[in-house]
């Protein structure tokens, strides 16, 4: 198996609010990424998936633990060198598309931004065409370059962030709700979009999202989040068929069901973490098969296991 090109260990990042309370947003999380493959996190709004990739990416300073990329420690501080290899090779697509775009910017500019600061482009045409194919790629006009954000609709401004990601050429591409805001006929387009540009370039995702038919769509392997801790792991095939964790089991139970027979017939399967009795911090993660890793004490796991 080759390197991977993204690893986590043990990853922590917490919020001091006042001398006397801290909120521990992600705490001791670990996975990998291999190149090609996409990774999916799961989880409840507030479980930490945003947290984690803007850890990832930098824009948050990691209170623990380690991340490598490419090779190379980007967790403390970073010399030049490093610092440019992540900025040219780690892109993020951000959940809320109008927050992440410059209002006062053109489309054009926004898209091009990252060619301008990295010296991509050869010629300020090889940039029109570059931004060009971009934006007919991602569904857009090329006439769309010379407007601003706030004269597109969501999933439009949406598809202006994806494209500014992927006109990168990145590595590692982090994917949060990136498909929220689009018609469920664009998601698609997009999503598959991003397997045609993965296929054609080689890059890795990390897949944030609510939608868990679109995770498994996508994804190779899949991370499951709950009150900042990684609960279960594995392939989507170990994660679909035989889910371990009693959290995991009510969040798949809660996927309806396009057959409207079948779905009168579907029953949630509810889950507390307040009256489980189950302790994330005292559970440790252990191998249960293939990839397959489930967060618990012995004692949970023997409970838990037919």
């Amino acid at each position: 198996m080759t390197q991977p090109l993204l690893r986590v260990e043990n990853l922590q990042q917490f919020f001091r609010v006042s001398r006397s309370y801290t909120v521990k947003a992600v705490n001791g999380v670990s996975f990998s990424i291999y190149p090609g493959e996409t990774y999916g996190l799961v989880g409840e709004s507030g479980s930490g998936k945003t947290t984690i990739g803007r850890s990832i990416i930098r824009l948050y300073d990691p209170t623990g633990g380690k991340i490598t990329f490419n090779g190379k420690d980007i967790t403390g501080k970073m010399d030049p060198d490093t610092r440019a290899m992540l900025r040219n090779d780690m892109q993020m697509i951000f959940q809320d598309p109008m927050a992440s775009l410059n209002p006062r910017k053109k489309i054009a500019d926004i898209i091009g931004e990252g060619l301008d600061i990295h010296h991509r482009c050869a010629s300020k045409s090889d940039r029109a065409d570059q931004i060009s194919e971009m934006l007919k790629k991602v569904g857009l006009s090329p006439e769309h370059a010379s407007r601003y954000p706030h004269q597109f609709s969501g999933g439009q401004r949406q598809r202006v962030g994806i494209a500014r990601a992927l006109i990168m050429n990145p590595k590692l591409i982090i994917a949060d709700e990136c498909i929220s805001a689009l018609d469920v006929s664009i998601q698609a387009q997009v999503v598959n979009l991003m397997k045609d540009i993965q296929d054609e370039t080689g890059c890795a995702y990390l897949f944030i999202a609510h939608d868990l038919s679109m995770v498994k769509y996508i994804s190779d392997r899949i991370g499951v989040l709950h009150r900042g801790y990684m609960v279960e792991a594995g392939s989507k095939a170990e994660i679909f068929s035989n889910p371990v964790h009693p959290y995991t089991k009510s969040l798949l139970s809660a996927i309806p069901h396009p057959d409207p027979e079948v779905e009168k017939k579907r029953k949630s399967i509810p889950y507390d973490y307040a009256s489980s009795g189950i302790d994330y911090a005292k559970g440790k993660e252990q191998l249960i098969g293939g990839t397959h890793t489930v967060l618990a004490t012995d004692a949970e796991l023997n409970r838990w296991m037919p």
